[in-house]
């Protein structure tokens, strides 16, 4: 017997049902347990400490356009509160925040920003390594996962960015010529990949806009969806 609908992979059916609906659970979620202390290699007594002094150093920059004297200041609030706790992992996720604040989005791959850019992807790498449970997919507490998915979400973001750079090569190579050290050189392809499992990550820390973008920007998923496309486009017009 022929069956009447065509079989499908695991993989493809949950690709396929979540380019139709991104805001369905992804596949495996990371477990939330209220009941863990809030960030690992911390008392109770010295992250209270630590996120007053944070709220203190980043309070300037809550208005739409921050001056940049004040987003410097933060930064060296910062710089100064990850010297005396190294393990403070918020600290590193705010650094690189305010960081970025400092350069114009269009201009992150500029050859002017590779440094700061560079070090801004070093502390959100350091603040994954801090808050990311082991052994991995362990519970994690909801401050945890915050941060988790705030870190991966932003080096998404960034890894998204230098695609476009890619893209945009003076010479047309389609590789990045900008930019870290690390990154140079990577297709817009792979940087595209890699933006995408960063969101997927972040997704899975209970981001749900970052799951919605690591399936548009997953190559297979696009495929998918164009082979999709094109079966409904060729069903409506017969």
């Amino acid at each position: 017997m022929i069956p009447s609908e065509p079989l499908l992979s695991p993989n493809d059916a949950h690709v396929l049902s979540t380019l139709f609906n991104p805001e369905s659970p992804p596949s495996t979620t990371v477990k939330v347990d209220p009941s863990l202390p809030p960030l690992p290699h911390l008392t109770t007594d010295e992250l209270s400490a630590l996120q007053s002094a944070t709220r203190a150093a980043i309070a300037p920059l809550a208005v739409p356009q921050p001056a940049k004297p004040a987003i410097a200041a933060a930064i060296a609030a910062l710089t100064a509160l990850i010297t005396a706790h190294p393990t403070y992992a918020p600290a590193y996720t705010n650094r690189a925040q305010a960081a970025r604040l400092a350069i114009d989005d269009a201009q992150l791959f500029a050859p002017a920003h590779a440094a700061e850019l560079e070090a801004i992807l070093a502390d959100l790498a350091r603040a994954v390594e801090l808050a990311t449970p082991l052994p991995s997919g362990s519970a994690v507490s909801p401050a945890q996962a915050n941060l988790l998915a705030t870190a991966h979400a932003h080096r998404a973001y960034l890894y998204l960015r230098g695609s476009k750079a890619a893209a945009a090569a003076v010479s047309g190579s389609g590789l990045l010529e900008t930019g870290p050290v690390g990154l140079r050189g990577l297709s817009r392809e792979r940087l595209e990949e890699m933006a995408s499992m960063e969101f997927e990550a972040a997704g899975r820390f209970g981001d749900r806009l970052a799951r919605e973008m690591a399936v548009r920007t997953n190559p297979y998923a696009k495929m998918c969806g164009a082979i999709v496309r094109g079966a409904l486009r060729e069903e409506q017009e017969g």
